[in-house]
């Protein structure tokens, strides 16, 4: 993945990319990629010195770290603190551009893994920058590129796009079971029991780990399973019955809730973006 610009590169950041961006004598050290990734497995677990954004402009990104998935719909990138150990996967055909920043490149950048809306102006710098020489010259035109993007970057929205992963091996055994049967209707206490938990005690662990009730968790296991799969082109409908709910409108009311718009407004607003 040392290639800037050009021929695609693939979005699995192997070891030797990973160790190389940190050679780089330059704050900002961006590539253009391309890949399949259909499985955890295609990129191992691996962290750099230096943070990283990945922004997709076709396909979805998930980012696996210790404490959660978090995904990327089309036009949003995510955001990796510098040596936070993750994976990357995709679901499908995934085209990103990757930039990977010093940890000292500029004040107020997130501390934590986040996902970031993009704006106009910042999409642009990101495929600006994704043009620019690796050793481009600091203090040209080029380096008050990177500048302005970093300046950019410290200030965009960040986005709740994340399904947070307890640490309990019985919680993890139940995020486990709620993305294999996302459209089961079991209750809380047949949840609980199904990890050797009484009701009482699981809602406890959720709030003290993750800071959600059971409700909220599933639905925002919903909301991200529902975005990978409207964003590959399954209708909203479909989406809905997949999930377990009894019709479209009572699933879009759910995602609105959570969202704080429709899904077909969320989705025509990302791909607006292009």
């Amino acid at each position: 993945m040392r290639q800037r610009s050009g021929a695609p590169v693939y979005l699995d950041v192997r070891g030797d990319w990973s160790s190389y961006v940190d050679e780089v004598p330059r704050d900002l050290v961006a590539a253009n990629g391309v890949g399949s990734l259909e499985s955890m497995e295609q990129s191992k677990r691996h962290h750099h010195e230096k943070a990283q954004l990945l922004y997709s402009t076709r396909g979805i990104i998930n980012i696996e770290v210790d404490d959660g998935v978090w995904i990327v719909p089309p036009q949003c990138a995510v955001w990796i603190p510098g040596s936070l150990p993750h994976a990357a996967f995709g679901s499908g055909e995934v085209e990103c551009i990757c930039l990977c920043v010093a940890p000292d490149a500029a004040a107020n950048l997130p501390v934590r893994c986040c996902t970031i809306a993009v704006s106009g102006l910042l999409r642009h710098l990101l495929i600006r920058a994704s043009e620019i020489p690796e050793r481009y010259e600091v203090d040209g035109p080029d380096g008050r590129i990177v500048s302005v993007l970093l300046d950019e970057l410290a200030k965009a929205p960040v986005e709740e796009l994340r399904l947070p992963i307890p640490s309990d091996p019985r919680l993890k055994h139940l995020a486990e079971l709620l993305v294999t049967s996302p459209a089961d209707h079991a209750t809380v206490a047949e949840w609980a029991r199904r990890v050797a938990l009484s009701e009482r005690s699981l809602s406890r662990m959720l709030m003290e780990e993750i800071g959600m009730s059971f409700g909220r968790w599933r639905r925002q296991l919903h909301v991200i399973l529902a975005l990978r799969r409207l964003s590959a082109g399954q209708t909203v409908q479909t989406v809905a019955l997949d999930l377990g709910y009894e019709s479209a409108s009572s699933f879009v009311t759910m995602f609105r809730k959570m969202i704080g718009k429709p899904p077909s407004r969320y989705l025509q607003e990302q791909r607006k973006a292009v």
